[in-house]
């Protein structure tokens, strides 16, 4: 009897490690799709698509929850991209989703500026700094171009210049 019971016993464990090691291969396929999906898109967590990054948009294209043409920064080619890794058809730029480009960057003009703040909490990438009631400046090396402090802005003091001037 106490064979029998240590031979279930050895069989359970046996079975117990062969669904750990199962679970975890396929596990690290669908991570792996994430990640390479997260590769191909911009990473600048604007937020455009209506996910709140780009790591959640890479997760919800690997499930199929999610269409390849809503990255607004990405545009076309990583839409293309998109389309050749998860093997479907090459669609349009869903525009409606806005634009946004890493060619451009935010400016305040800290004349006009009252220091709400409410740009520095849009913006997605923490490039806007400044405290409450006093003159907000953007860090150009970190903005993204993402267009998300411009309609909480009150006084319209924000715009987007290119990068390069």
């Amino acid at each position: 009897m106490l064979v029998g019971i240590v031979i279930l016993a050895g069989l359970a464990l046996g079975f117990a490690a062969l669904l750990v090691v199962t679970s975890r291969l396929f596990a690290a396929q669908e991570v792996s799709v994430a990640a390479e999906i997260e590769r191909i898109l911009p990473r600048i967590q604007c937020g455009k698509c209506g996910f709140p990054g780009c790591a959640p948009y890479a997760r919800a294209l690997a499930a199929g929850a999610a269409p390849i043409n809503r990255c607004p920064p990405g545009g076309d080619e990583t839409i293309r991209r998109l389309a050749e890794l998860l093997g479907c058809d090459v669609l349009p730029l869903d525009e409606s989703l806005g634009h946004a480009s890493m060619s451009h960057v935010a400016q305040i003009d800290e004349r006009d500026c009252i220091g709400c703040n409410l740009c520095a909490r849009a913006c997605p990438v923490d490039a806007i700094v400044g405290v409450p009631q006093t003159m907000h400046t953007v860090i150009r090396d970190h903005c993204t171009g993402c267009e998300l402090c411009l309609p909480p802005c009150p006084v319209d003091c924000i715009a987007l210049v290119p990068r390069n001037a």
